[in-house]
């Protein structure tokens, strides 16, 4: 995404209240805020759009997910329930941040959709606990299916640094990062790179 220009969004949640309420805390944080919607209707208009934050419930997820198939737009879901079934169903459509009504604040809103803009994930801590259940259930991880230079880039993606940042680090070019990514995620058998931290972590490779 452009660093030149402010990140767009569109927020999407069933309260309206919630709606303007995060629009505010982010049009305070300079992302532009390009539209609103209730379970999304009206659909949300993803030409040129950063992210689409969307709220997780019924039928939304597999509309969302469709709607930026193939497109750059990230998806960010906020969670009323919280419960196993949410986590692994979102984890498994590739959404980039989670983030539950609970414990929503204006600095985690902010953080975790610029992390999102970074090319990282948000995910809080007890969902990650979650989430490393899951993905090393359904995962096909080899105790030899990573070179040195994988477990490296797994390293810095698990400190949170972008495409660019483990490029800056390792001095490899960013397409070479992006292909690396590619084959560790092919290996753990990984959707998003959050699958694969969590894969690898628990398995003790980085």
């Amino acid at each position: 995404m452009p660093s030149q220009r402010p990140p767009t969004v569109w927020i999407d949640d069933s309260h309206a209240i919630v709606r303007r309420g995060m629009a505010a805390c982010l049009q305070s944080a300079d992302f532009v805020v390009r539209g609103e919607s209730a379970t999304l209707a009206p659909v949300p208009v993803l030409t040129g759009l950063d992210i689409l934050v969307f709220e997780y419930a019924g039928p939304t997820l597999r509309r969302a997910v469709r709607l930026a198939d193939g497109g750059p737009t990230r998806l960010v879901a906020t969670v009323r329930d919280v419960s196993e079934q949410a986590v692994r169903e979102i984890v498994d459509a590739g959404v980039g941040a989670v983030l539950p009504h609970t414990t929503l604040t204006p600095e985690t809103l902010v953080a975790s959709l610029r992390a999102v803009v970074a090319g990282t994930v948000a995910m809080p801590a007890d969902m990650l606990n979650r989430l490393l259940l899951h993905v090393t259930q359904t995962s096909h991880f080899g105790p030899t299916g990573l070179n040195p230079r994988e477990r490296s880039v797994l390293r810095l993606l698990a400190d949170g640094l972008d495409t660019r940042g483990i490029a800056e680090d390792l001095c490899f070019s960013e397409r070479t990062v992006k292909n690396v990514v590619h084959d560790v995620l092919t290996k753990l058998n990984c959707r998003t790179r959050a699958q694969a931290v969590a894969v690898a972590t628990r398995e003790g490779v980085i």
